[in-house]
Formats: C-alpha cells, structure tokens, sequence
C-alpha cells in the first residue's frame, strides 16, 4: 500500500473515532445525571414506631418547628457521615423486633448492640446531631426496598443532593442510585411531621453522584 493511501487510511480512521466520540458523549453524560433531589408530596401520617417511640422519648421529640437547612457537603461533612454509617453499621448487629422485644414493630436505640432498620437510623441520626449537624438535615425515611418490603434509612440533605446511609449498604448513595421507592419522610421543618415522597424522577436539577 503506497504511503499515501496509509495517510487517507489513517485519517479516515481518526475522523470516525471523533464522530462516534461525540455520539457517546450525550449518552455517557446522561447516564453519569441523577436527579439531586427528592419531589415532595403531601402532609401524611407518621409511622407508628415514631410515635410509640416519641411516647418513650418524650423529651426527644418536644421540638419546636424550624426552617429547613441544607448541610454544606465539604470534604470533611463527607469523611464524617462515612464514619458514623461505616461505625454504626459495624458494631450494631442485626435482629427483628419481633426476636428482640417480641413485638411486630418497636422503633428504639440500639443500645444493647442490636437493632432493625429504624434503630441504625435513630442511632446514626444522634450521632450527627450530638457532632453538630443540623437536624433539620437529619430525615428518617420510609422506602420500599429492591424485594418491595419496607426499610427505613436516613436522608442526609445537603446542597450537593439528598444521600442515603443505610444499613444494607455500607456505601453512601445519591438518594436516586439506590433502586429504592421513596415513600415519606420526617419534614425538615418539623421532625413530628412527615411528607409523601413523589417519584423516582425527583426535581430537575442533577448531579454526578460521589
């Protein structure tokens, strides 16, 4: 093959590596775009382990309403939630209600080292809020799992997005990369009051998640 024939070769090939680079862009960026945030429903009831539990923590849940607040995600923000899930999620041990006080349902501390769902997010909840973090930014949320059965995690709002800690997973997500279905959660105003969650197509705004 004379050089020449190589040279248009060779740029034939360049300029079609370029075309499908552009057509792969759009799709990679799209797929890298998750909504940040979650859409808000109505005002709906609250879960009756935050009730019974507000009974027996009484103290904990005389709060006066707030204005929301949104924690500012630093590099260090980060490092701490990491710490508190990855801690919390080590040393509490897994174990129904049901095995542990007998009951169907009992939202507590899990103080003696085990727990379900909700008492993870109750423990890791004051342990943000005793580190300072706001707990207007400190929701217990309902969902329903990848199995559809009922999970409870806790939503950290900041101004980078809404992300999960959860005791199925000890990574960190953008609320949108779980495969959960957001059902309701704590308002952000008042912990007493709690709000429907819309769908999984949150708000328009979008990130990359971490």
């Amino acid at each position: 093959m004379s050089s020449g024939a190589k040279a248009i070769l060779a740029r034939s090939a360049a300029a079609s590596l370029l075309v499908l680079a552009a057509v792969a862009m759009p799709a990679a960026s799209q797929a890298e775009e998750r909504p940040l945030f979650i859409s808000l429903g109505d005002t709906t009831k609250a879960p009756i382990g935050w009730v019974e539990f507000c009974v027996e923590y009484d103290p904990e849940c005389k709060t006066k309403t707030s204005q929301p607040r949104d924690v500012l995600m630093s590099a260090q923000a980060w490092k701490d939630l990491e710490r508190v899930n990855q801690w919390v999620n080590t040393h509490v041990k897994p174990m129904t209600d049901m095995e542990h006080w007998g009951v169907v349902e009992r939202w507590n501390y899990p103080d003696d080292g085990y727990g379900d769902c909700e008492d993870y997010v109750l423990l890791k909840r004051r342990m943000l809020i005793q580190a300072g973090w706001p707990r207007e930014a400190l929701l217990i949320t309902v969902v329903r799992d990848k199995r559809g059965d009922g999970h409870a995690v806790l939503t950290v709002k900041s101004d980078k997005g809404e992300y999960v800690l959860d005791n199925q997973n000890d990574q960190i997500l953008l609320w949108s990369d779980t495969g959960y279905r957001f059902v309701k959660r704590q308002s952000q105003g008042d912990p007493n009051a709690w709000v429907g969650l819309g769908d999984q197509r949150g708000t328009p705004a979008t990130a990359t998640s971490r």
